[in-house]
This record gives structure tokens, C-alpha cells and sequence, in this order.
């Protein structure tokens, strides 16, 4: 029996430090995240490039840009939520001052209609305009509720895809996508997330499970002191 507990206790230890160390590196990840946004977003503010530079380059850098939206490209990302309330994302791509380049710019969040058929109003500013933002870089796998389109072009996705937004246009694409300032003209509601959201229970779910790997062995322990 003593060797059957045993390796039963090896098992559940091991166990639950390694859902312990998964845990802990996601929370990890997410505070060195913040911590580079905060670094880098208090610098000086930086103006976007007029030609494609790495992404890590510009990942969380504090930007200005000068340009014109180009408002026949605007894409509305469905399914976000603000407050519990459904909307979308609303992404223009601006056309760098002086250069062919575009740069995806999120100008925030609308709420979605009653008739889910419509689409909301997101009025594009016409002419030169200059903003600033937060570069962040969108993720490359995603969820998705249904197929897209594989060809011709869609007011409305699922998901940010940069590489579908390539495949759709002659022009060239700056890899990161700017968060429109809140004091910015030209958006809509902008209450980003951080990327330290929920870390707090990452870290908190990490100490549970070593802590269960610490009780486990201190059991088993209890268990061998009382036997004869």
C-alpha cells in the first residue's frame, strides 16, 4: 500500500505543479507585457515610420501619425463588448503623409443596433488629419464563430487579421494596429485593455495548485509518522 500511495502522491504532485508553473507563467507574461507598455508608452512620442519596420519595433511605442483615413477600407470588428453592452470595433486605415503606406488604426467602440442586420454609424473625418496612439501587435490565431470570406472585400470581421487585410489590399501595411488616444479627435469609446488584466487570478490559481502539491506531500507525511 505504501508504494501504491506513493506513486499515487508523485502523480498528484506533479500534477499540480505543473498546473501550478501554467499559471504562473501566464501571469508572468501578462505583468511583463504591462510593464513594457509602461515603459515604452511614457517615452517620447515617436512618428510612425513612412515605410514597414518590424512589429517589436513598434509594440507599444506612444505614436504620432499625420495622413488621410481612407474611409472605403473601414472594417468593423463584431462581438466586442463595452460594459456588457454588444458592439464593434471600428479599424480605418490611414494613408501615411508623403508615403503609400497604411496603418490600421482602431478608433474604438460603437455600440451594435437593436436590428443586428444594420450596421452602427461610424463616421470617418475627411481631409489631413494627425493622431496619436499606442502600437500594439493583434494576435495571429483566432476563434472564430464562422468561415470567412476567402477572396472580395467585407465591412465587417470576425477578427483583426492583418494578413487577411494584406490579401485585400495593393498597399503596403505597417504590422501593428494603433489604439486611438482617449483625448484623440476622430473615435469612439476607448477604454483599452491591459494586458495585465486578470493577472491577479493567474497568480492567485498558481498558489492554489502548490499549494495543494504542499498539502498533498504534508499528508502523506502525517500518514507515515502515525504508521507502527
Amino acid at each position: 500500500m505504501a508504494l501504491w500511495g506513493g506513486l499515487l502522491l508523485a502523480v498528484l504532485v506533479a500534477v499540480f505543479v505543473s498546473l501550478g508553473l501554467w499559471q504562473w507563467r501566464k501571469w508572468d507574461a501578462k505583468t511583463t507585457l504591462q510593464a513594457e507598455l509602461d515603459a515604452r508608452s511614457r517615452s517620447a512620442l515617436v512618428t510612425m515610420p513612412g515605410t514597414p519596420v518590424a512589429a517589436e519595433s513598434l509594440r507599444y511605442r506612444h505614436l504620432l501619425l499625420q495622413g488621410e483615413y481612407d474611409a472605403d477600407r473601414q472594417i468593423l470588428i463584431d462581438n466586442r463588448t463595452h460594459q456588457e453592452r454588444a458592439g464593434y470595433h471600428v479599424v480605418t486605415p490611414l494613408k501615411l503623409a508623403g508615403s503609400d503606406l497604411r496603418v490600421l488604426v482602431n478608433r474604438g467602440w460603437v455600440p451594435a443596433p437593436g436590428d443586428h442586420a444594420r450596421r452602427p454609424e461610424a463616421p470617418v473625418p475627411a481631409g489631413s488629419v494627425e493622431v496619436t496612439g499606442i502600437a500594439v501587435v493583434p494576435p495571429q490565431r483566432f476563434f472564430t464563430l464562422a468561415a470567412q470570406p476567402a477572396t472580395g472585400w467585407e465591412p465587417v470581421w470576425q477578427n483583426l487579421d492583418l494578413e487577411r487585410f494584406r490579401s485585400t489590399s495593393p498597399h503596403p501595411l505597417q504590422p501593428v494596429v494603433i489604439q486611438l488616444d482617449p483625448e484623440a479627435a476622430g473615435g469612439f469609446v476607448r477604454d483599452w485593455p491591459r494586458p495585465d488584466e486578470r493577472a491577479d487570478k493567474h497568480l492567485s490559481y498558481a498558489l492554489q495548485w502548490f499549494g495543494f502539491a504542499a498539502s498533498s506531500i504534508g499528508i502523506w507525511a502525517w500518514f507515515l509518522l502515525r504508521r507502527p
